[in-house]
């Protein structure tokens, strides 16, 4: 009877957030992270439950068969789900589908070869080397796609682990008592039963504090960067910059400030939207000539910033360089124009600071060399400072002409 009751608060718990999980997922815009596949999960196994407590016990019916099914097929559509938390896009009801026609067709086989008892025991074994494979997949998590959540994918190790041993348990004793241990009232089906209510009052209000965390994460992420090119904005590189600077082996930073070449005149000559295509191309070509681990950002309108960190001065000069060559010399395919365009950046580089608090002051010092670039003809990298120095491109025409700052490919 006691064991009855447990089974049935077991039930409602899935059934209720089963509900509470679909009525997220309907609030979630596009991505649902996989919060319609744990409802389905949990329907699935408070479905088993319930056919369990019809059947009463051990038996060789088309409810038992059911029941075996959707008790395995429950853990599958949670791995699912998880799927789809960390971002792959997997089939649902396919796989589902498939496994439980391949089991049951596995359990009509073993039940006649091998009796109830080696069906039963099949089921044991199945979850233990399912929910050992669910363990050690959450806990590589850890060092891979879910970095961010190591405590949280510990956790939930933990708990899918107790399931495993669990089941393992239920499996030895399947083998040296026969199906007598599978009464509901046993000691070891109650354990059993209260272990699996314990998980079904944690498990999902935390799955619904790792969603929680996500949506927070994501907001903050887009407050930081710019919607247009995904670089960071002066709030995001503001943070990062604190963020770094508070670790045990920051060392001194340098700051780059790039400015398109007359991008007044792209947007006269060619619109607006080619103006954008502009900026977009030359944020790409910032994010990928700079290192892994520096920062780059927009600032506002077609200036772009990038911190160059554990860099020495000479390196720095080589990296600035480096991004003006490559922008002069990649052809812009914009909407609307009959030939492919290019720009040309101007470049000012601030000298070293320390910590956060310094980049008001070489977000000053870099403006200031990349005015006197603007100045001295545009198209080369200025150092700021108080000797400053000049790197200039060999110009191939009169980069002081303002109509030469974009022109067609022929």
């Amino acid at each position: 009877m006691v064991a009855s009751t447990l089974v049935g608060m077991l039930c409602a718990h899935l059934l209720c957030f089963s509900g509470m999980f679909l009525l997220i997922s309907r609030r979630l815009p596009g991505n649902r992270m996989g919060m319609d596949v744990f409802a389905v999960g949990n329907l699935l196994l408070a479905a088993a439950y319930i056919l369990q407590l019809v059947e009463g016990g051990p038996a060789w019916s088309l409810m038992s068969v059911v029941n075996h099914c959707l008790t395995l097929a429950a853990p599958i559509a949670y791995l699912l789900g998880a799927m789809r938390f960390f971002g792959r896009q997997v089939r649902m009801w396919l796989p589902l589908t498939v496994f439980c026609i391949a089991y049951a067709s596995a359990q009509w086989w073993v039940q006649s070869q091998m009796g109830p008892e080696a069906r039963y025991a099949m089921l044991a074994s199945s979850a233990t080397l399912l929910f050992f494979a669910m363990s050690v997949t959450v806990l590589c998590g850890t060092r891979s796609f879910a970095k961010d959540l190591r405590a949280e994918m510990i956790f939930f190790a933990c708990l899918i682990g107790g399931i495993c041993v669990l089941n393992a348990i239920k499996f030895l004793k399947i083998m040296e008592g026969g199906l007598d241990a599978l009464h509901m009232d046993s000691r070891f089906q109650m354990i059993f039963y209260i272990y699996m209510s314990t998980l079904a009052t944690i498990v999902p209000p935390s799955i619904v504090w790792l969603v929680l965390r996500r949506l927070t994460d994501s907001l903050r992420n887009m407050a930081a960067r710019d919607p247009m090119t995904d670089l960071l904005n002066r709030r995001g590189l503001s943070d990062a910059l604190t963020q770094y600077f508070n670790g045990r082996n920051a060392v001194p930073a340098y700051l780059l400030v790039l400015d398109v070449d007359h991008f007044k005149r792209i947007n006269d000559s060619y619109g607006h939207q080619a103006g954008d295509e502009v900026i977009c191309h030359v944020a790409g070509l910032l994010r990928a000539g700079v290192r892994r681990g520096d920062l780059t950002g927009r600032t506002g309108g077609e200036e772009f910033v990038a911190v160059l960190l554990e860099s020495e001065v000479a390196d720095v000069m080589v990296l600035a360089e480096r991004l003006r060559a490559s922008i002069e010399s990649q052809p812009i395919h914009v909407t609307g124009a009959d030939e492919p365009l290019r720009c040309t950046v101007t470049i000012g580089v601030s000298s070293r600071f320390y910590g956060a608090d310094g980049l008001e002051e070489a977000l000053r010092e870099a403006d200031g060399a990349l005015y006197r670039g603007k100045a001295g003809g545009r198209n080369r990298v200025e150092v700021g400072g108080s000797t400053p120095s000049l790197i200039t491109p060999p110009p191939t025409m009169p980069l002081s002409d303002p109509a030469t700052a974009v022109w067609p490919t022929r």
